[in-house]
């Protein structure tokens, strides 16, 4: 897959993973088209970066997503790159009654799950127009083993993973490739809660997917979610008890 002259969009790319992203690919010669919610910062984002164009937008809103699908063949037909970076992550434990974990859990599935199949669809009619294109969704670590502290977030990945393996089945005899990005826990905003200062820079995963997508390695699994996926497939019970290392304390406190 080409890494320059490409037309890209990427949901969530005002901060974080996506907007290193944004960045590096920017600096390769794409036109980078980066959204978020928070118009604000996604326009401070966008005017420290060259060839890019922000669009104020909501993942979890269905005429969000009919209007930015109508902009994008109308103003950028030639798009040919998707990345589906935008998240939602709600620290909660399952074991206490006083929170709803239905309703965070109906929130998560919306933003990082069903809104990422419905813009694919939406644009896959686009995507098929160019001569090489491709999906990237960006999943998680806990795709593969959940974190007592994130579980329905966990979940969401887990369903983001099994579309983004059924999505590339039934585009292989297409021009659309379809990635996944894994990262493990990495410093931005959205990790703060969960020790994110201890988790990786999110240039390291810009940087693993900018070299995925010139080799075509179609899951990306950064840094420790390798390390972690490795561990699963020779003993799931291990792997699930270093994830989740300090899960005494996290049970303790519903007590």
């Amino acid at each position: 897959m080409k890494t320059t002259k490409n037309t890209v969009l990427i949901t969530g790319g005002s901060a974080g993973i996506g907007f290193e992203i944004a960045k590096q690919l920017s600096a390769l010669g794409n036109h980078v088209i980066i959204t978020g919610r928070d118009e604000q910062r996604l326009n401070a984002a966008a005017a420290g970066l060259n060839n890019v164009t922000a669009i104020p937008f909501d993942v979890s809103k269905a005429t969000d997503i009919d209007q930015l699908v109508e902009r994008i063949k109308r103003e950028f037909p030639e798009l040919n790159i998707v990345i589906n970076n935008a998240g939602r992550a709600i620290l909660h434990n399952l074991g206490h009654q006083n929170q709803d974990a239905a309703a965070i859990a109906e929130e998560e599935m919306l933003t990082n799950y069903l809104s990422v199949i419905k813009l694919n669809q939406k644009l896959l009619s686009a995507l098929k127009q160019q001569e090489e294109a491709a999906i990237v969704n960006v999943s998680s670590i806990v795709a593969f083993v959940p974190g007592i502290s994130l579980p329905t977030y966990a979940a969401s990945k887990a369903a983001l993973h099994s579309y983004s393996i059924s999505l590339r089945l039934s585009l292989e005899n297409t021009a659309i490739k379809v990635f996944e990005l894994m990262p493990p826990l990495v410093n931005t905003e959205l990790s703060k809660e969960i020790g994110g200062h201890n988790g990786i820079h999110p240039s390291a995963v810009a940087d693993d997917l900018i070299k995925a997508l010139e080799n075509n390695e179609y899951e990306i699994r950064v840094g420790d979610t390798e390390t972690i996926y490795n561990l699963f497939r020779s003993s799931p019970a291990d792997a699930l008890n270093v994830m989740n290392a300090n899960r005494a304390e996290w049970v303790e406190s519903v007590k």
